[in-house]
């Protein structure tokens, strides 16, 4: 199935110049939707893995769906202050501001092995967060998987250099 035309774009959003990679379409359609899961699932079965964790929130939506369909516990990687026991944080910069994510610091065992997952890479800011966030617990990146990616801006291409294993299922420029 081409996934690519589930999406849509929008422009200037969520400021004038961003050209936005709606997911809202293709989760909308079963079929697509489905589609989508079934190839996560696929590309996830590359890797040792332990857990799951998802970048809010965006990311949620796949990878609770992935986590069911293989049997492995879900972590939530969340925006700051949206976590109620202690936490990991990490500050990044985003392609439009800067942001904290957090993980709880119970949420992975030594050395466990984190796939994460999220809807879309841009400049690859909260993808390293995330990583980092894995390494503050302990546990070790296993892959990312991206729904999509844009492949202009980079992020794909800069967690790949760092030493990352990624999957990206559609790619588009970000401008």
């Amino acid at each position: 199935m081409d996934l690519k035309k589930y999406i849509r774009s929008v422009k200037d959003y969520p400021k004038k110049g961003i050209l936005f990679r709606d997911i809202s379409t293709l989760i909308k359609n079963e079929k697509a939707f489905i589609s989508t899961i079934k190839e996560i699932v696929k590309r996830s079965k590359k890797f040792k893995v332990d857990k799951i964790a998802a970048i809010e929130s965006r990311g949620f939506i796949f990878a609770s769906a992935v986590s069911y369909i293989l049997k492995k516990p879900f972590i939530m990687l969340r925006k700051k202050n949206k976590l109620p026991a202690k936490t990991y944080s990490v500050d990044f910069e985003l392609e439009y501001g800067t942001a904290t994510i957090e993980i709880h610091k119970d949420s992975i065992k030594k050395k466990e092995s984190i796939l994460i997952i999220d809807d879309l890479i841009a400049t690859g800011g909260t993808a390293e967060a995330a990583a980092k966030l894995i390494k503050l617990s302990s546990g070790k990146v296993a892959a990312f998987i991206f729904v999509i990616n844009l492949f202009d801006l980079g992020g794909s291409d800069k967690l790949i250099k760092n030493g990352y294993k990624v999957e990206n299922l559609i790619n588009f420029p970000g401008h």
